[in-house]
């Protein structure tokens, strides 16, 4: 009982910090606001260790939401992991999860921010492994040293920045120098690392393996988020540069995700793959000029995201922990009010009008649509839209509707507790995006289009939606397809072969490499040459020193003689 007390304290305290913290982002942005804080903790002659925090609309709300979300979370993990035997120290570290990303948020200066994204990174690795098994093992690996390469990456960027004279990014962002390109692919290779573009796409999936609550909260608005964060601060920096590269390679991932969750069975995975889908947009939505409306959607997707993840999460509970969505079906007659959430939080997904999601994802869309940007970009975010929404159709038609799966004894119920943790994340899945629209957007905006044009996302959407009914149905016309065209499926099935890339493919060929550097360097001739030549002729000397002291009489004698001759010559 005493670890209840623990997690009930924790949400309290949580809840309460992120609705201060969300109250005061609101009214910053009403009277346009911004509180700067320096920190000197240490001065020494020229050299300052300065400790920054910067607190204006967009760090306070963005924080009010982790907040909001991260109780929620904890809340439902108290009866998730209610069985475990370490429920104090995942608590604790959940909690060491949520401070790294809240340091990321209000740092301008990147010393801080590299003190949170290492946090995340380290603390992600704890939470991927925390059921303690080989997939979970090579999943945190994966993980962390994926990300160890943004880590680099904005180390190298703090060393660039020393041409600044300081460490604070937020006062450089309107510098064009000749080497600044340099800081902008830095960061945009740290960003994308983090946020799991191509071709890093693929530890977003095995991250799965960690508990579900820490999935929701990774996935919704910590881990993967931080990445599309620092870019938004950087927004200013990186559009006064040539960007169309990394817009392709965001509406890519876009695309490949989106494929990739219409072929997959894994619960988990399909969710993310999904918030891979949404990451792809919310960075070409930034590459394309609209920091603001990456900002938005960021938001708004948070809340359904996490949403989505504790439904599957209960899901799972329930089901004796099979992920397959074929186990499951016909859910909705034991867990309505679950598959309701799940549900709503769906179709927010897809962009269902007036859900929370719709309001972003149409503006972003029709932002597009006004733009001058390629037929291909155009038609491949439409056709990922597609997608998004047949995957999610797919999952609804496969989890809650239809016949039973293939589980014949399950133990179905709700958990009040959980069931009370998804209430407040329903509501904002629901109206998170018309008020974040109202409050964060200056002026409402209207795009004028013809009937088809503003009619498309609609039209998408329920054309998605029918192909993931047809999707869902088990038919010959699948087991055909999947026998034609076996390569494809597996191709577009697997990520196209990104995680192949990501694990063996890498190692198999450095171990070979590893090897012939090892007996080449450390047992061949670069050892005998170079490491042991000095220690070598020190031995050599030595030997001399030996012998001078064991021979006294004998070698002074000697020395005597030799100089004497030397002096009777001279």
């Amino acid at each position: 009982m005493n670890y209840m007390h623990k997690y009930n304290f924790w949400f309290f305290l949580i809840f309460l910090t992120g609705l201060l913290s969300f109250s005061l982002g609101i009214y910053l942005l009403i009277n346009d606001l911004c509180y700067f804080m320096d920190w000197e903790v240490m001065s020494l002659n020229s050299v300052s260790v300065i400790m920054t925090f910067l607190f204006d609309w967009m760090s306070l709300i963005f924080m009010g939401c982790v907040l909001f979300i991260s109780s929620m979370v904890i809340y439902y993990s108290g009866s998730y992991m209610e069985n475990d035997l370490y429920m104090t120290r995942f608590l604790y570290l959940v909690l060491m999860f949520i401070l790294s990303m809240l340091l990321l948020i209000i740092s301008p200066n990147l010393i801080s921010i590299l003190l949170g994204w290492d946090g995340l990174g380290l603390v992600s690795y704890c939470l991927v492994i925390y059921f303690q098994n080989y997939k979970s093992y090579n999943a945190g690996m994966l993980t962390v040293l994926t990300n160890r390469i943004g880590d680099v990456a904005i180390l190298i960027s703090i060393a660039w920045f020393i041409n600044f004279g300081s460490w604070s990014y937020i006062y450089y962002l309107y510098y064009n120098l000749n080497w600044s390109y340099w800081i902008l692919l830095l960061m945009i290779l740290a960003a994308f690392t983090k946020s799991a573009q191509i071709p890093f796409s693929a530890w977003l999936p095995a991250a799965m393996a960690a508990p579900t609550p820490v999935s929701a909260l990774v996935h919704s608005s910590t881990l993967v988020t931080a990445g599309v964060y620092l870019l938004i601060r950087f927004s200013d920096f990186i559009l006064g540069y040539n960007v169309s590269l990394f817009l392709l390679i965001s509406v890519l991932t876009m695309f490949m995700s989106g494929l990739g969750a219409n072929f997959e069975y894994d619960l988990k995975k399909i969710i993310a793959l999904s918030t891979l889908s949404q990451l792809g947009l919310m960075m070409s939505s930034l590459f394309m000029g609209f920091p603001i409306l990456a900002y938005f959607h960021l938001l708004s997707h948070a809340f359904f995201k996490a949403l989505l993840f504790l439904c599957a999460g209960l899901m799972i509970h329930c089901l004796g922990d099979s992920q397959d969505i074929r186990h499951m079906g016909n859910v909705i007659n034991f867990m309505p009010f679950t598959c309701s959430c799940f549900c709503i939080s769906n179709l927010s997904l897809c962009g269902m009008p007036f859900m929370s999601g719709f309001y972003s994802k149409d503006m972003i869309l029709e932002s597009l649509s006004l733009n001058y940007f390629n037929l291909f970009i155009y038609l491949i975010y439409f056709i990922s839209v597609g997608l998004t929404a047949c995957y999610s159709f797919r999952l609804i038609y496969y989890c809650v509707s239809g016949a039973s799966g293939l589980f014949s004894f399950q133990g179905l119920f709700e958990d009040m507790q959980m069931l009370l943790s998804m209430v407040f994340l329903t509501l904002m899945a629901i109206i998170c995006g018309s008020l974040l629209s109202w409050l964060i957007l200056p002026f409402p905006s209207l795009y004028v289009f013809p009937i088809e044009c503003k009619l498309l996302t609609v039209l998408l959407l329920l054309l998605g939606g029918w192909l993931g009914y047809e999707t869902s149905c088990l038919s010959s016309g699948e087991v055909l397809c999947g026998h034609l065209f076996t390569f494809s499926i597996i191709f577009m099935g697997n990520m196209w072969f990104m995680p192949n890339f990501s694990t063996y493919m890498v190692y198999s060929k450095m171990l070979v490499l590893s090897n012939s550097y090892a007996k080449f360097m450390d047992s061949g001739w670069g050892e005998y040459m170079v490491s042991n030549s000095l220690p070598f002729f020190s031995n050599y000397i030595s030997s001399f020193m030996v012998k001078y002291q064991f021979n006294g009489i004998k070698i002074f004698l000697l020395s005597f003689i030799f100089i004497g001759l030397m002096l009777m010559f001279m």
